[in-house]
Formats: C-alpha cells, structure tokens, sequence
C-alpha cells in the first residue's frame, strides 16, 4: 500500500481561531500532516476578500504551531507567507470548516472562500469547506475526516492552479452522508432589508438583513446539499465572459 505524502497544510477559516470547525479541522489533519494555523481573532464572517491596508496588523501565537491575528482571513494567508513560510508556500490552504454553508452568490461574501482564492493566486492548492444550516454544538469531527479523505484522492482531480475546491457539507445528523456530488454555484433570491432605527444619542443606525429564498437548481450545490448529499465545486478566479468576449471581438462598435 502507498504511503500518504505528508503535507505541509496551512489552516485558516473566517469563524475565528476558536471555532469548532477550525479545530476539528487541525485535530484531523495533524495525525498525518505538518499544520499551521493562522486564523483571525475574532468572527470575520462576510468580509470577503479584503486586505487590510489602513492600519497595522498584529499576529499573536497562542500555541505551537498555532496564531491568531486581528486581520481578515486574507491578511492571514499573506501574513502566513511571509512570516511563517518566508516565502517557501505550504503544499496546501485549507479554509474553515465554515460554521454555515458558502454556496451560490454567497461565495462572492465568504471570508472562507476568500482564503482559497488568495492560495489559488499564490499559485497553492486550496480547499475552503463549510457546513451548511450548523447548528452550535453540532460534531465538525466527521466533516474533518470528510476533507483528509479529499486531501489523500487530491491529486486525482487534476486541478491547475487557477482552480481550488469549495465543499459543503450537509448538516451531521448523526447518519452517514449519502453521496458527493460535484456542482455549479447555485442561485438564492434576497429580499433585502435595511432597518433604520435610533441609537440612545438620537444618532441613526442602519442593520442589513433580509430572508433568502434559493433556487432549487439542478446540479447545483444547494440541490446537492438539500438532498443530504455533499457538494464539491470547482471555483476559478479567471471572471472573463469568455463567449461575450469572442461576440464582442466581432462587432464594430464606436465608442
């Protein structure tokens, strides 16, 4: 039987450094590979993938081989490089397990998926990974042992490095998952909401929110997910239309 390489994987997500999906995710991979955790301090959930540029960072080390910093989860991976690695890159980023799904639109919010998308410009192999409707308190260690299964058959999909993974996985039940599906993004409907209201001082405050309502696409990841399955999505940083571009190219407009 062929030996598993070892890796050398560094771990990040957006919940925070204290998170149960996160230390799932270091307890899991640690039996087989050299970890490094750079996770932010506290929840930086939604802060897509912004780069703190305004004020100083600092990182902190809580334990061996573990550090927290008052960045987004982007700033983690470049303060990981150049602090950690020194420019050597890991073999791999993995990012979460997210405490929530990233599925659909919501990918172009996620902290998580940001931190994949920094490793797959730096030219690293990237995984980000969540689950979806987590509740508190729910077992990650499942999940954990769902991504080093992916990890293992990794070099199996052939992937540039243009491209990294985005898994969801369905809520543990305590069941086995049914299957893994490989998706597209799927489609959810917001109907936003902005609540205005005053604070103590007179002074207005504004709270975003609103309820989603997601289209039941097929082969999608929310379909996937929604039927207890896992979704595995392969996301690519290269935005460009490129059919509107080549019917573009052939038309004679004057601007």
């Amino acid at each position: 039987m062929k030996k598993e390489k070892k890796l050398k994987i560094l771990v990040t997500n957006d919940d925070g450094y204290f998170s149960d999906g996160i230390k799932a995710i270091v307890k899991e991979l640690s039996k087989k590979h050299i970890v490094q955790v750079v996770a932010p301090d506290r929840e930086q959930s939604a802060s897509s993938h912004s780069l703190t540029l305004n004020h100083p960072l600092r990182m902190t080390q809580i334990e061996k081989n573990w550090y927290t910093t008052d960045g987004t989860p982007t700033d983690c991976v470049m303060l990981a490089m150049h602090l950690l690695y020194k420019g050597k890159k890991p073999d791999m980023i993995t990012s979460g397990i997210n405490h929530g799904g990233n599925m659909g639109d919501d990918v172009t919010y996620s902290g998580t998926i940001a931190a994949a998308i920094e490793g797959s410009i730096l030219q690293i192999p990237s995984i980000a990974v969540s689950m979806a409707n987590y509740e508190p308190g729910t077992p990650m260690e499942r999940a954990a042992k769902y991504l080093a299964k992916v990890i293992k058959v990794y070099d199996s999909f052939n992937l540039t490095s243009d491209t990294f993974l985005n898994i969801n996985l369905p809520l543990d039940n305590g069941k086995a998952y049914k299957d893994c599906r490989f998706t597209k993004l799927g489609f959810r409907h917001y109907k936003d909401v902005v609540i205005h209201k005053p604070d103590p001082r007179g002074k207005s405050y504004y709270w975003i929110g609103g309820r989603p309502k997601w289209k039941m696409t097929k082969g999608s990841d929310f379909e996937a997910v929604h039927s207890g399955n896992i979704s595995i999505t392969p996301l690519t940083l290269n935005f460009t239309d490129t059919e509107k571009l080549a019917e573009l190219s052939q038309l004679k407009i004057k601007i």
